[in-house]
């Protein structure tokens, strides 16, 4: 399902011979630095209302101390576009992700301003079929109550766009993650809960066996079109 997409295409390093993998739900500095120690490729950091919503500060704290090919991601739903955007570049970020009920236009605006934009949506939302119009580098496809932690049909996943590069989130743990990829064959997976201690704070043998877990998965990819490929925020930068 998901396209090729060459190695360094995100400007991280990551290989086409195993999947990306971002931690999402960061909270402090000590689980940021242990996620890119394990060689996590993204970390999330959630500015919408949630048991894991992290202050702009702390997270500039953050992303200062971390290794520059890690690529930082500011999550928000249904935030004023002009305040992502300052948000993000104020910060430093490298990509917004939007969770919430943007429209297309207003995704658009704010992939005209900051590096690199994440759409997520819900498995099997009509607004899938038209992906492009949101003008995103990257799907992330989530379950139907996002941000649930619960996993979903994997087989709602054949309505995605199959010329976009997928992040696969919802439910994801170290028990399941060799599967998901296995099945669905996304560009990379998304986890939170999953690795866990508590809401806010990540266990350091399930961020361990997570990664893994994901790095071992190997499903068949097909050559998709290059030119589809995630906006290049080092080379573009």
């Amino acid at each position: 399902m998901a396209p090729s997409v060459p190695s360094g295409a995100l400007g991280l390093g990551s290989s086409v011979d195993s999947v990306f993998v971002k931690i999402c739900g960061i909270t402090c500095a000590e689980d940021a630095l242990l996620a890119t120690a394990m060689g996590a490729d993204a970390l999330g950091f959630i500015f919408a209302t949630s048991r894991r919503q992290v202050a702009e500060s702390v997270v500039r704290d953050i992303v200062g101390q971390l290794p520059p090919d890690v690529l930082t991601v500011g999550v928000f739903r249904d935030r004023g576009k002009a305040r992502v955007v300052e948000t993000v570049n104020t910060i430093g970020l490298k990509a917004a992700q939007l969770h919430g009920r943007e429209s297309p236009a207003t995704c658009q605006w704010v992939a005209e301003r900051v590096p690199m934009t994440i759409r997520a949506l819900p498995a099997g939302s009509p607004d899938l079929q038209r992906f492009d119009e949101y003008g995103a580098d990257l799907l992330l496809l989530d379950s139907p109550a996002p941000g649930s932690g619960e996993v979903f049909d994997w087989s709602l996943a054949e309505g995605a766009p199959s010329n976009r590069p997928m992040l696969l989130a919802g439910g994801l743990t170290p028990d399941n993650v060799a599967s998901a990829i296995e099945e669905v064959d996304p560009y990379g997976v998304d986890v939170s809960t999953g690795v866990e201690a508590e809401p806010g704070r990540k266990d350091p043998r399930l961020l361990r066996a997570f990664m893994a877990n994901a790095r071992a998965a190997q499903p068949v990819r097909y050559e998709g079109d290059a030119e589809r490929r995630p906006f290049d925020w080092q080379e573009e930068g």
